[in-house]
This record gives C-alpha cells, structure tokens and sequence, in this order.
C-alpha cells in the first residue's frame, strides 16, 4: 500500500476491528456499504490489538489476517495490517495517519450501532467525528438506544439523512449517516462458540 497516487480520488470505507475471526458479518456490512455509499472498495483493518477487548482469547495478527483473507474473497475489499504499519493503536490517531500518508483519498470510516454507544469510551474520540465522515449501521437492539447515546446527541447536527449517504464519502468531517440494513445473523461470539461456523467457507 505504499503507492499513494493508487488511491488517489478514491472513495474507501475503513472497517477497523479485531477479526478474531472474521466472519460473515464483516463482509454483510462491507458489501452494504459498497453499495449504499457508492465506494470504490473496503480497507479491513486489522487492529494489532483493541484497547477496549481482553487479550485473553485473542489470536495473534498474522492468524487474523488470514482469517480475515479467507472470508473476504470480494475483489473490492482488502485486508490489511495498516494499523500495525502506521504504529498507531487508537483509531482516532490511525485515521489521522491514514489522511497524512494518502491525502487525495476520500476515506469513510465504518461501525456497527454497538461501536456508536461505545465511541465516547475511545481515546479523542471526537477527532474521530473531525477527521473523516462516518457511516453507522443499525444493529439488533442497539439502534434506539444508539441514536439517544451521548455521541450521536453531540453530533446530532452533522448528520445527514439516509438517502443521502452515497454523498458522504465527498462530505467535509464532520459528517455521519445512520443506515439501517437487514442483519446477518453470524457473530464472531457465535463462530468462536462453534455455532453457525459451517457457514462460512
């Protein structure tokens, strides 16, 4: 990824997270985003280590890239250890970083409604909101509560409508749009536990 000017003008949505595993729910959420925000592909970055989640059963970096390799078999999203190659950990300075080394690029960073109640625990969170534009997807039991979090309150008034999110990507930060898709019922907790794993490959 060290060719800048691949990625200039293009539209990448970044989905950060642990992938320990990756599952089917990551590419239901990348391939919604492809679609409904009109990007021209998907960055999986594969965070070295999440502050927030216990190491205990976490899997070394190399097993979850090829974890992540196996289920992303989309020639629109690419894995990566950008993260680790930055030598960042908290996503508000990776993001900061990803802008510096590919300035022409129109990032959109990507969450779950779980990540949205969560984010005012996150380091600068609020840089997050400043740097790039930010797309939320509902998830299951989440949504209400999400949208009446603390987050969402605080940047109530850069959000834009739904059916304009395929905007966002050319949007100045702050800017975010809440997006409500059909589930996919697969959890990383779930395929840990065994259950449904058959599924995916």
């Amino acid at each position: 990824m060290t060719n800048i000017e691949t990625f200039a003008g293009k539209r990448i949505g970044i989905l950060g997270g642990s992938f320990n595993p990756a599952h089917r729910g990551h590419l239901h959420i990348s391939r919604q985003a492809l679609k409904l925000l009109q990007l021209d592909e998907i960055w999986w970055m594969v965070s070295p280590q999440n502050p927030l989640k216990p190491t205990d059963d976490m899997a070394d970096l190399r097993t979850r890239i090829e974890s992540a390799e196996n289920i992303a078999k989309d020639r629109c999203i690419r894995v990566t250890d950008i993260e680790f190659e930055l030598g960042s950990t908290y996503t508000a300075e990776t993001l900061t970083k990803l802008k510096q080394k590919f300035p022409k690029a129109r990032f959109v960073w990507l969450m779950g409604a779980d990540n949205l109640m969560q984010i005012p625990k996150w380091k600068d969170w609020q840089n997050i909101f400043r740097t790039v534009p930010i797309a939320v997807f509902t998830r299951p039991t989440y949504t209400n509560r999400a949208l009446a979090g603390f987050a969402a309150r605080r940047f109530a008034r850069y959000r834009i409508d739904e059916t304009q999110a395929h905007r966002l990507s050319a949007r100045q930060a702050p800017a975010w749009a809440f997006l409500n898709i059909k589930p996919d019922a697969i959890s990383a907790t779930r395929v840990r536990a065994g259950i449904g794993a058959v599924k995916l490959y």
